[in-house]
């Protein structure tokens, strides 16, 4: 009780510091972060957000000149390269991204050390909830490959920010991408009994991914916001173009294959996209970006889809079995799908076999 009350005393005194201490303040619901947000609507009646990122509720980032080693020894954030919550990877991010003339929500005042933020109010045209509620899906999906085509069309730099904060930008590399895959062993049999796999087939499954995660190590060459979805993408009609497409959720981004946001866009694990939707969207990629090499590309899109929902599939195993969460027990039959699919494609195989050995079907749905 009295940690929780010290937060708020340290809530309260950057309200006041930042002139909003007469604020109204609205909790909004909570995701599977560490992070809380709330709404301050001021005096006037206008609206900012407040971004509550406790350090020490994670474990650390990871250093850029950390090797391998010592990555696995500073934990899981570090080897999978999340920013663990840090403000100033968000507020970094977010001033590279507004300075494409894109849309993340403006730092109006920053407390690294705190993990505090207040920023613009994007508002809560949320595009799952718009298209839920009856709103057309092309236009928005359109409009976030129109965003991503923009962030590809020239090379990130080696560190984001500006005035408000720097961050590095580092690579979605090899351990990164294995540590995401490894969640789908570590905690697949503990979700489920049925699936029993013993060292020779874990082993197996870290040789079969080897080679698609050096490939992805060596084509990672575009901003990836590395959580590119209809929950973290909200529609801001009143601006043009690309701009129409608001971020959120961007703090842990990375240098990766520019197929990373596509397959995390259109194969989405919180709702379906159609599959007519998917092959128009990645069409109107391809006529924005026509210097892609469209086959190889796919085929990177495919194996990396597949590596990201085995990872998805270890995280939601992982938040119902360990931190009591059942909810997310309802997304898992559609990351299974679009798995199922991906292993269906040329190159992936020896992983749809190894799927077949060790996972039963009943499993798998």
């Amino acid at each position: 009780m009295r940690l929780a009350s010290d937060r708020e005393a340290v809530r309260v005194a950057f309200l006041e510091q930042a002139g909003l201490g007469a604020a109204e303040r609205r909790p909004l619901p909570g995701d599977a972060s560490t992070r809380r947000y709330e709404r301050l609507v001021t005096p006037k009646g206008s609206t900012l957000m407040l971004m509550d990122a406790p350090p020490a509720a994670e474990t650390k980032h990871c250093p850029p000149e950390a090797s391998p080693t010592d990555r696995v020894g500073l934990g899981y954030n570090a080897s999978a390269r999340l920013s663990a919550g840090r403000v100033d990877a968000f507020a970094a991010t977010a001033e590279f991204l507004r300075a494409r003339g894109l849309s993340a929500p403006e730092i109006l005042a920053l407390d690294t050390e705190a993990g505090l933020a207040i920023t613009e109010d994007l508002g809560d045209g949320l595009f799952a909830r718009l298209i839920e509620t009856g709103a057309g899906e092309r236009p928005l999906y359109h409009a976030a490959i129109e965003a991503l085509a923009r962030l590809h069309a020239a090379p990130p730099p080696a560190v984001l920010g500006g005035d408000k904060a720097s961050w590095p930008l580092l690579t979605y590399d090899d351990l990164a991408l294995k540590t995401g895959a490894d969640l789908f062993t570590e905690w697949l049999p503990k979700f489920d009994p049925r699936v029993k796999l013993d060292d020779a087939a874990v082993a197996e499954w870290n040789a079969l991914w080897a080679p698609l995660r050096a490939r992805a190590e060596a084509g990672a060459d575009a901003f990836a916001h590395r959580d590119y979805h209809a929950e973290n993408l909200i529609w801001l009609p009143e601006r043009q173009g690309a701009a129409r497409v608001g971020m959120i959720d961007f703090q842990d981004a990375l240098r990766a294959h520019s197929s990373w946001d596509l397959h995390s866009l259109l194969q989405d694990a919180r709702r379906d996209v159609p599959a007519e939707l998917e092959a128009e969207a990645l069409d109107l990629y391809f006529r924005l970006r026509p210097e892609v090499d469209r086959e190889a590309f796919m085929a990177d899109y495919a194996a990396l889809a597949a590596l990201n929902e085995a990872r998805i599939l270890g995280i939601f195993a992982r938040l119902i079995t360990r931190d009591g969460k059942p909810r997310y027990r309802a997304f898992m039959p559609r990351v299974w799908r679009h798995l199922e699919a991906n292993l269906e494609q040329p190159g992936m195989e020896a992983l749809k076999a190894w799927m077949d050995r060790h996972v039963p079907r009943d499993v798998r749905q």
